[in-house]
């Protein structure tokens, strides 16, 4: 019996690939989904407790919300949010066959991006009422 075995087909993985925006927008939607699960209904449940918990308990929840870090925290959950919601309109459309040429898939790679920040940035702008 020979010890040596004939050249076997590489499974596809992310060294074999090649990295590309689609591929991008796709983790991102794995990973704003998981963030949002575990950070988000971490911060809505310390929310909700805050509200049963009377004014000090609020006052508190705010006070840590209001911090600069807390800022960062809840604009990176927005972002997750909006970054999640055009991804997740983006394999809708995936999913009915559409949009796998390479031209087209990029552009909506690109605009899920751009959406997302400007979703991201227009929320906010709006919370903080910066227009009044």
């Amino acid at each position: 019996m020979s010890s040596t075995h004939p050249p076997r087909p590489l499974s596809p993985h992310l060294t074999i690939w090649k990295w590309g925006l689609g591929m991008l927008v796709s983790i991102l939607h794995r990973v704003t989904g998981g963030a949002l699960t575990v950070a988000g209904l971490a911060i809505l449940g310390w929310w909700l407790a805050a509200i049963a918990g009377g004014e000090a308990s609020y006052a508190e929840f705010a006070k840590v919300a209001g911090h600069p870090a807390g800022l960062i925290v809840l604009a990176g959950l927005t972002w997750a949010f909006w970054q999640h919601f055009f991804s997740g309109l983006r394999h809708l459309t995936l999913d009915t066959g559409a949009g796998y040429e390479l031209k087209v898939n990029r552009f909506w790679a690109v605009m899920t991006l751009v959406a997302s920040l400007f979703a991201t940035a227009a929320t906010w702008y709006i919370l903080l009422g910066v227009g009044k």
